[in-house]
């Protein structure tokens, strides 16, 4: 049985397919302007160097509505500054999520207070527990591909039960 406090810690605020499923007005009219975003399975597949159009795009309407986004990831600084460079967004690299300090650090960078910040990730034990220690409105997604670093297939295997007594407990669709 999963502790209630440790399920609570565990709960994204909302739980999408994909990026694309995100609804910007909605996060809008609840007062949220900032996206931290991960990168690898949640934008592009682990370790992919390029967005793709669609993605530019993403990004691009995000802007014009008025956001501001970073992205926060584990990975090695080289890695994410390839990708970050080439659409523009500042990012932090090798952050140890699921601590607080990046996630402040990128809210910090972009003058963004936690009512006004959302996290986007594919991990509960990295995104969705960082950002909600951290405070923030979380936002989980389905991984983009199966191909990820071996640390966390073995991490998949624990997020596998956490989602089943999620949607169990009709926290998230089943």
């Amino acid at each position: 049985m999963i502790h209630i406090s440790i399920l609570n810690s565990l709960t994204p605020n909302l739980y999408l397919d994909t990026v694309y499923d995100l609804e910007i007005e909605k996060l809008k009219k609840n007062g949220i302007n900032t996206i931290i975003t991960d990168l690898d399975n949640t934008l592009v597949g682990w370790n992919d160097p390029r967005p793709d159009a669609k993605l530019v795009r993403w990004f691009e309407n995000l802007q014009e509505a008025g956001f501001k986004i970073a992205i926060v990831s584990n990975n090695s600084e080289n890695r994410v500054a390839e990708f970050a460079t080439q659409v523009d967004i500042p990012f932090i690299s090798k952050a140890n999520k699921p601590r607080r300090s990046p996630f402040k650090r990128a809210m910090e960078l972009l003058q963004s207070t936690k009512a006004e910040t959302a996290v986007i990730g594919d991990q509960i034990f990295t995104d969705v527990l960082g950002g909600n220690r951290t405070g923030l409105f979380t936002v989980l997604v389905i991984p983009i591909n199966p191909k990820e670093f071996i640390g966390t297939k073995i991490v998949r295997q624990c997020e596998k039960i956490v989602l089943r007594h999620l949607a169990k407990k009709g926290r998230i669709p089943s």
